[in-house]
């Protein structure tokens, strides 16, 4: 099954950085682009959605994100690898940039 991107995910182009809005909390995640690679080197929810899997649904909706445009993804910070690796998912690399 192909995942789809929430409906209160966004890519703040302005603060390079992918946006998840929970109970009007907004956790995000860092990135940095060049042509058809991101690089996600943080990752960080406010601390009332923490351990609640809103980071985890976050990183879900980033490789979706990618996955829609045939972009790749290196996760550079602990818990976007952390993420990345038990799915490994075709938009995830561990190849740097």
């Amino acid at each position: 099954m192909r995942e789809t991107t929430p409906a209160h995910f966004s890519d703040n182009v302005q603060r390079q950085r992918f946006e998840l809005v929970e109970q009007g909390l907004t956790a995000f995640a860092t990135y940095r682009r060049s042509g058809d690679r991101l690089a996600i080197p943080h990752v960080e929810s406010p601390p009332p959605l923490r351990g609640k899997g809103t980071a985890d649904r976050l990183m879900h909706a980033v490789a979706a994100y990618a996955g829609e445009r045939a972009l790749k993804v290196t996760p550079l910070c602990g818990y976007a690898r952390s993420a990345a690796i038990p799915n490994m998912r075709t938009c995830w690399t561990d190849v740097p940039w």
